[in-house]
C-alpha cells in the first residue's frame, strides 16, 4: 500500500451530539466492554472442557465467542480513552489498521453467520448424513473460508481507501475510522474508491443474506413437515438462538439502510449496537438459551466453587 498522505494523525470527534455526556458513556461502555469479554470467554471455555459440545455447531460457536471478543477490542480501547478526557488523536497507520481490522472481523463475522446457518440446515434436513456431510475437514474448511473472505475484503476496502493523498483537515466526525467518514478528507478525488468500498460491502452483505435466507427457509419448511408439536419444538429449539443473534447483528443495519435521510446520530448509535452490545448479547443468547452450554456452565462454576472451599 502506498503512502502519499503528509498528516501523521487523525483526530476522532466521537460519537456526534453526545457533548456534556462523555462521562456517562464511559460508565455504560466500561461496563459492557469487560462483560462482553468475559461472557464470550466463559461460552468458549464451557465448549472446550466439554466434550460432549465438540461437535460442528459448537466448534462454530467457539469461533464465534473468539470473533466476538475481537471485534469490539477493535474500537472500544481507544473509544473509552477519550471518553475519559484523553487524546482524541489516532495516528495514520493506526487509523489504517484500525479500519482494516474493523472490516476484517466484521466480514468474517458474517461468513460465520452463513456458515452457522448452512450447518442447521444440514442438521435439520439431512440428518442422517450430517456427520458424513459436516465432517472435520470440512468445518475446517468452511472456516478458513470465512477468514480469509473477511480478510480479502478487509484488504480492497483498506487499499482503496489509503492509497489516496491525505493533506487537509483532519479531524474525523465519528468515532472510529470508518470509510464513510475517512475519504471525505481526502486531497484527491475519491468517487471511484467510494464506489468500489459501496459495491464490495453491499455485495458481501446481501450474498450472506441471501445464504442464511435460502439456510433457514429450507429449514422452514422441513420443520412444519413435522408431524408432531414436540418434534417441530425440538427442531427449532436448535437454531432459535442462532436466529435471534442473526436479527440482533442484521436487524440495526437493516434499520440504518432503510431510513429515507442519513442521521448521523443513529448511524453512530446502531454502530456502537453492532460493534459492543451485539458481541455482549450474543454471549447472553447462547448461554440462556441452550441447554447444554449452560450446563457446562455450571460445571464450571462448580469446579471453581469446589476447588476455592476446598
Amino acid at each position: 500500500m502506498r503512502n502519499h498522505t503528509e498528516l501523521n494523525e487523525f483526530i476522532l470527534l466521537g460519537i456526534p451530539q453526545t457533548e456534556g455526556v462523555e462521562t456517562v458513556l464511559l460508565g455504560i461502555f466500561s461496563f459492557i466492554y469487560p462483560l462482553t469479554l468475559l461472557g464470550n470467554l466463559l461460552i468458549l471455555l464451557a465448549i472446550v472442557s466439554s466434550s460432549t459440545l465438540h461437535t460442528p455447531m459448537y466448534f462454530f460457536l467457539g469461533l464465534l465467542s473468539i470473533l466476538d471478543m475481537l471485534f469490539p477490542s477493535v474500537l472500544c480501547p481507544k473509544m473509552l480513552v477519550y471518553f475519559s478526557g484523553q487524546n482524541r488523536a489516532i495516528s495514520y497507520k493506526g487509523c489504517a489498521v484500525q479500519l482494516f481490522f474493523y472490516h476484517f472481523l466484521g466480514s468474517t463475522e458474517g461468513c460465520l453467520y452463513s456458515v452457522m446457518a448452512y450447518d442447521r440446515f444440514v442438521a435439520i434436513c439431512h440428518p442422517l448424513r450430517y456427520k458424513l456431510i459436516m465432517r472435520p475437514g470440512v468445518c475446517v474448511g468452511l472456516v478458513l473460508a470465512a477468514w480469509l473472505v473477511g480478510c480479502l475484503q478487509a484488504t480492497i476496502l483498506t487499499s482503496f481507501t489509503f492509497q489516496l493523498p491525505y493533506c487537509g483537515p483532519n479531524q474525523v466526525d465519528h468515532f472510529f475510522c470508518d470509510i464513510p467518514v475517512i475519504l471525505p478528507l481526502a486531497c484527491a478525488d475519491s468517487s471511484f474508491a467510494q464506489g468500489v468500498a459501496s459495491t464490495s460491502v453491499g455485495f458481501l452483505a446481501l450474498m450472506l443474506w441471501l445464504s442464511i435466507c435460502a439456510s433457514y427457509t429450507r429449514i422452514g419448511i422441513a420443520i412444519l413437515r413435522i408431524r408432531s408439536a414436540e418434534g417441530r419444538q425440538k427442531a427449532f429449539s436448535t437454531c432459535s438462538a442462532h436466529l435471534t443473534a442473526i436479527l440482533c447483528a442484521f436487524g440495526p443495519i437493516i434499520i440504518v439502510y432503510l431510513q429515507p435521510t442519513p442521521n448521523p446520530l443513529l448511524d453512530a448509535m446502531v454502530q456502537l449496537l453492532n460493534n459492543t452490545v451485539s458481541p455482549m448479547l450474543n454471549s447472553l443468547i447462547y448461554s440462556l438459551r441452550n441447554k447444554e452450554v449452560k450446563s457446562s456452565l455450571k460445571r464450571i462454576f462448580h469446579n471453581v466453587v469446589f476447588t476455592v472451599l476446598h
